[in-house]
Formats: structure tokens, C-alpha cells, sequence
């Protein structure tokens, strides 16, 4: 339950960030079918620690996009994993 303005804050920045980085997995992976320009690797990962795990790895599923790259693979869940225990410890 959202207690206060810095909740409500935290809950929309983590769903923005988790929509955009579901997006920029979506982008990605139609542009690895067309051989177009990519989406650097670095910059996925980059919005899974900024919170958008949950995101990414739900596009990883969807998408069937990046599920062989063992930094992806291993890589995700375990940034969820931090980002889950860090919210306990700080939030809750």
C-alpha cells in the first residue's frame, strides 16, 4: 500500500522504466530480424539495473529475444533478484 508521495514517486518511475525497457527489448529484437542498426547490449543492461528487470525479462519471454546470451540469461534474473532484496531491506 502506498503511504506517501515518494511511493507513488518509486511505483511510476519503476513501471516507466520496466515498459520502456520492455519496449527497447520488443525494438531490438525486430531489428535483429531486419539486419537493421541494434540496440547495444550495454544499454538493455543498463535499463535492467535502473529497475527495468521485471521488463526485460518479460520481453526476453515474449520476444524469445536475447535467451541464449548467457549474461542475459543468468544476468537478468539475478539483477531482479538485487533489486527485489534491495527493496525489502529499504522499503518495506
Amino acid at each position: 500500500m502506498l503511504h506517501n508521495i515518494n511511493d507513488n514517486i518509486l511505483l511510476n518511475y519503476l513501471v516507466l522504466v520496466n515498459l520502456i525497457t520492455f519496449a527497447a527489448f520488443g525494438v531490438d529484437k525486430y531489428k535483429a530480424k531486419w539486419n537493421k542498426w541494434r540496440i547495444p547490449e550495454s544499454n538493455l543492461i543498463f535499463l535492467s539495473i535502473i529497475g527495468g528487470s521485471a521488463g526485460g525479462i518479460l520481453s526476453m519471454l515474449i520476444f524469445k529475444h536475447k535467451t541464449h546470451k548467457m549474461k542475459f540469461k543468468i544476468g537478468m534474473p539475478i539483477i531482479l533478484l538485487l533489486q527485489i532484496l534491495i527493496f525489502i531491506y529499504f522499503i518495506i
